[in-house]
């Protein structure tokens, strides 16, 4: 298995973040991701968040062995070309390190803050199945035109190339599954998808039978799970984050305990297994839901005394 991080964009500082994926590099981490927000979600709209893309540039020149990655770009900020564009130059900047991770797009204050367009949820998954081909085929085309409803290309250029060959990862983040599933079984190298065992066993089992509609072999994807991280054997604890994860993401209780990659290191070597079980080749904590110094010691235990035996 991978292991990896993502950093919220939000209530943080460029030193911070940049000595937190220093820190992550120097302890073996294999990815780090950033978020993709313009500011909270929340009715005030107030609090500091910091830009993605230009972040993730700065990163990937200044720690120079981690993945690093998004996770992910709301597809609704940017056009799929720009998108294409600098994560080519990401690509390049990192030695061929980048994680593309793209997704619908959800947080709505910003969309309406901002003045962009927020569309349906059936044009935001229409939109982004049109987005992967763009993205794809100026990676890996000379030129290339696309005639799509939404998006049009004219023998457009993209140069220079990625260094990954035939191109950067491309990672589809979400759990629709009538629709996002079906996106991800045609057009991802990797599926994210937030949850634990459970959510992505019964997930992952509605991937593969999209995969073998479209004649795909589902092997052919990787996959990985976001979880938080609690090292404890206080099980009060451990229902107070799954509570907190409920409550900021409107989960069903059942759905955010599975999200908590929570207990004594034993339970969590179980849980280990059991995503390995549904076929979990990468699994990403996320920075969140606990103050970071609290985290940061958790993490150092997991990647010391858990993560080797799964790698």
């Amino acid at each position: 298995m991978r292991f990896g991080i993502f950093t919220s964009m939000g209530g943080q500082t460029w030193p911070g973040v940049l000595d937190l994926w220093k820190h992550l590099e120097a302890s073996r981490w294999d990815i780090a991701c950033v978020t993709d927000h313009f500011m909270p979600n929340t009715k005030e709209r107030e609090g500091v968040m910091l830009e993605s893309w230009s972040t993730l540039s700065a990163l990937a020149a200044l720690v120079p062995r981690l993945r690093v990655g998004t996770i992910v770009l709301g597809n609704t900020y940017r056009h799929p070309a720009v998108v294409a564009k600098m994560a080519a130059q990401v690509d390049i900047i990192s030695g061929g390190r980048l994680l593309l991770g793209l997704g619908a797009g959800w947080q709505q204050n910003e969309h309406e803050a901002y003045g962009i367009p927020f569309y349906t949820m059936r044009e935001r998954l229409e939109r982004l199945d049109e987005a992967c081909q763009v993205i794809r085929s100026l990676w890996k085309e000379r030129r290339t035109t696309f005639e799509g409803r939404y998006y049009q290309l004219s023998d457009a250029p993209l140069d220079p190339k990625p260094v990954q060959t035939p191109h950067p990862e491309l990672m589809i983040g979400g759990g629709g599954e009538r629709v996002t599933l079906r996106i991800v079984a045609k057009h991802a190298d990797h599926w994210n998808c937030w949850g634990g065992p459970r959510v992505l066993a019964r997930k992952g089992k509605i991937l593969d039978d999209h995969c073998a509609a479209l004649g795909r072999d589902p092997k052919s994807l990787k996959r990985s799970a976001n979880m938080a991280l609690l090292i404890t054997d206080n099980k009060i604890e451990v229902d107070q984050l799954a509570e907190t994860i409920a409550k900021r993401m409107g989960r069903h209780a059942a759905d955010a305990r599975d999200t908590c990659l929570a207990g004594t290191p034993d339970q969590i070597r179980e849980q280990l297994q059991q995503l390995r079980s549904a076929r979990v080749d990468t699994l990403f904590i996320p920075s969140m839901f606990r103050p970071l110094d609290e985290l940061r010691r958790d993490l150092d235990r997991f990647i010391t005394e858990i993560a080797p035996a799964f790698r």
